[in-house]
């Protein structure tokens, strides 16, 4: 169990590495991604299900990591906030995504893609 918690933050690393690159390079289809959120009944239940994923496998693997802590709790926070969405009604949900995505211009996409590049490989770094 404990190596399955360890390849899951891994490779939630590597999707925050790529979302980054994604951004960068294609900040326009990064951006109809935000907006697709919580835009169909599916889309909504698996986007938060595949969310707390990576949350449970940082509570499981923090205490054999670099900085416990600081898994320990980003990865309740992301468990916390996927619960709530699962009660937020799916229509607050989509509505909010597409506000965000028209607020972020693609050139915002291509600003913060370094810091998710960063943020991946932080997460990475912390289980190796």
């Amino acid at each position: 169990m404990l190596t399955l918690a360890k390849y899951t933050v891994i490779l939630f690393g590597l999707f925050l590495i790529a979302a980054g690159f994604l951004m960068l390079f294609a900040p326009s289809k990064a951006r109809a991604t935000v907006m697709k959120a919580g835009s169909t009944n599916f889309i909504n239940y698996a986007e938060i299900t595949i969310r707390m994923i990576p949350g449970i496998g940082m509570v499981l693997y923090a205490a054999h990591s670099k900085f416990p802590e600081v898994l320990s709790i980003a990865g309740w926070f992301i468990i916390a906030t996927s619960l709530v969405l699962y009660v937020v009604p799916r229509r607050l949900h989509h509505s909010y995504s597409v506000k965000s995505a028209q607020l972020l211009k693609p050139i915002y996409f291509r600003f913060i893609a370094p810091f998710s590049m960063l943020l991946g490989g932080a997460v990475i770094y912390a289980v190796m």
